[in-house]
């Protein structure tokens, strides 16, 4: 359903943008401001001349424009855009996506909103998630040798600040905090809970504690696990994990395909170079292999993360793309959108020099990982295949490694 946009304000530019400028815009405007509820790019076919704002009432259009002009100049014009280089697409094809989808489920009690990015899963997605992580974790451990731990849900604050998190992402940070444990501060955070009735950020003077995060992502546990360590240079390691996974999502938060509280089933490869580029090579190769069997739509390419909020970040987009260190698998949505439900990334040795994990005496480890998304795997697979539990059976049986590697052998 499309909201009605109101206290609309029109932000022209004084110099209009490159049209070619426009997905890298739309992804950032909501973390602009909090004031920012709707928008609208105005735009021709080959520029971006302004947008309509729906702001909270009081808020200033020209401090707005300010932010937005600062934004546009620091991290939008300073990329050097070119097409995706796709590197595999698949062979199949469907056309009975409906717009509604996300409505039938919450129709069907197939899933519950809670709150903002936050979706409760009935019986019949918890079983199609489940069969769908299943396929890649049997994948992982009998094809490649994977051992498979499960993780605290916090993470270190520490270890998000080895992995160059703060720098990259801070729009995506969550923080987990508690009351500093000292009864005066005890008694009065309860004076002042007593007295306002209502939780809300009064609290954080009495909260002295930022030692944990919520992840935004599995990895980081393996290198946190494996810090200081030193292995033998033959020695090669392939590590999986599942488990929740947290981002800020702002207003962009929609359906299952973007959520603030999700699950990623994370494979890490750590060795020598040649190992983790080959090992990912052939990840990939073996992943296309399922997707093609699961009957499902989509495509990978040649991606970068969102890096926001940094003078460097185009330079980060460009040496990302131009060294092919990520690719994103996307499946479609709908027969003119996709949604990345997986990716390949390799990081050469910056993670194993960041947590001190060696390969012999003198050499950093080399890690790369792969992460599916396993709501998005879902949601693009009934998206493709239906919401009627009885079709997905034969689906999903084609899609398990022995069949997979039969075929390759």
């Amino acid at each position: 359903m499309v909201k009605t946009m109101e206290n609309v304000h029109y932000i022209q530019l004084e110099q209009p943008i490159p049209i070619k400028h426009d997905e890298e815009l739309e992804k950032r405007i909501y973390f602009i401001s909090a004031s920012i509820q709707q928008f609208k790019l105005i735009k021709d076919e080959s520029t971006i001349k302004g947008l309509e704002v729906s702001l909270l009432p009081g808020t200033d259009p020209s401090e707005i424009k300010e932010k937005l002009v600062s934004v546009i100049d620091n991290e939008i014009l300073l990329q050097f855009v070119v097409p995706a280089r796709v590197i595999w697409k698949s062979e199949n094809i469907h056309s009975n996506y409906q717009d509604d989808l996300f409505d039938q489920l919450l129709e069907k009690e197939m899933v519950y909103e809670m709150g903002e990015g936050q979706v409760c899963f009935g019986d019949k997605l918890i079983f199609l998630m489940d069969a769908l992580d299943k396929i890649f974790k049997e994948m992982t451990i009998s094809h490649f040798g994977a051992v498979e731990y499960r993780y605290p849900t916090l993470i270190p604050t520490k270890t998000l600040e080895k992995c160059g998190y703060f720098n990259s992402f801070p729009h995506f940070l969550m923080f987990v905090t508690r009351l500093h444990n000292d009864i005066d501060n005890y008694r009065n955070f309860l004076e002042e809970y007593k007295s306002n009735d209502k939780i809300d950020s009064y609290l954080l003077h009495n909260c002295h504690n930022v030692d944990y995060c919520l992840p935004p992502t599995m990895c980081y546990h393996t290198y946190h696990q494996f810090q200081n360590t030193q292995h033998d240079e033959t020695q090669n390691r392939v590590i999986t994990s599942i488990g929740k996974s947290f981002r800020y999502e702002s207003k962009y938060h929609r359906t299952l395909e973007r959520l603030w509280d999700f699950s990623i089933r994370e494979i890490v490869f750590m060795g020598s170079k040649d190992f983790v580029l080959e090992s990912r090579q052939k990840f990939m190769e073996a992943s296309f292999s399922i997707f093609q069997r699961l009957g499902l739509q989509g495509h990978c390419e040649v991606a970068s993360d969102p890096f926001f909020c940094n003078e460097d970040t185009a330079a980060k987009i460009f040496n990302q793309r131009m060294q092919e260190l990520k690719y994103e698998l996307r499946l479609n949505v709908a027969s003119d959108r996709t949604i990345a439900a997986a990716s390949f990334n390799f990081h050469e040795h910056f993670f194993g020099e960041q947590f001190n994990i060696k390969r012999g005496e003198t050499e950093w480890m080399a890690t790369g990982c792969v992460g599916f998304g396993i709501e998005r795997l879902a949601y693009a697979f009934i998206s493709q295949h239906g919401l009627d539990e009885k079709d997905w059976a034969k689906v999903l049986s084609n899609g398990y490694p022995e069949a997979v590697f039969a075929e390759q052998i």
